[in-house]
């Protein structure tokens, strides 16, 4: 699917097969879950972009989106570890119309979205609910009218919302000045 967007849009590619290196570090790991060994899929991946980009002198855009970076739907330093997202402010619906727009060839638009974290994985599958209702429900809650939202759904929206808040944040920083130079607390 890469290769018919960058075709469309005329864009060179390049491509890392990055199977073995997933495979050693896996190998190389102590016994871990299903998704912390899916989570490393993208973390590699955001690895490469930037030896790439670093070596070309060029900043890492991310293609992850309104609906995404609310619900929390991506890989904490994987797919979201990137300098600039041009889709940050748009809802998934919206990124499908703005594709439409730019030319991207239907079969990619229609692909149902996945993170390729493991064989036959879809994104709606995987959270329970479309895309179509996360969209609404976010713009529900954001517009001050959540009350036209199913109880469920807007329950469900809200703890995905509530439970991803550390991926919005930055990471907390100990303040230094509490201590004094020869390291005893102040």
């Amino acid at each position: 699917m890469a290769s018919l967007v960058a075709g469309s849009l005329g864009l060179k590619m390049v491509t890392v097969d990055l199977a073995p290196a997933y495979d050693a570090l896996v190998a190389a790991l102590p016994k871990t879950s299903k998704m912390a060994r899916a989570n490393i899929k993208p973390r590699l991946r955001m690895a490469t972009w930037y030896a790439i980009a670093h070596t070309r002198g060029y900043l890492v855009a991310g293609g992850g989106n309104k609906t995404e970076i609310w619900t929390g739907y991506y890989t904490k330093y994987g797919d979201a570890g990137v300098d600039l997202l041009p889709l940050g402010d748009l809802y998934k619906c919206q990124v499908r119309e703005l594709a439409h727009e730019l030319g991207v060839p239907q079969a990619v638009i229609e692909r149902p979205p996945s993170a390729g974290l493991w064989s036959g994985q879809t994104d709606e599958a995987e959270m329970g609910i479309t895309y179509p209702e996360l969209d609404a429900a976010l713009a529900a809650i954001v517009g001050g009218s959540p009350d036209r939202l199913d109880p469920e759904v807007l329950t469900k929206v809200r703890r995905m919302v509530e439970s991803s808040a550390h991926k919005r944040a930055l990471p907390p920083v100990w303040h230094a000045e509490t201590w004094t130079t020869n390291g005893e607390a102040g």
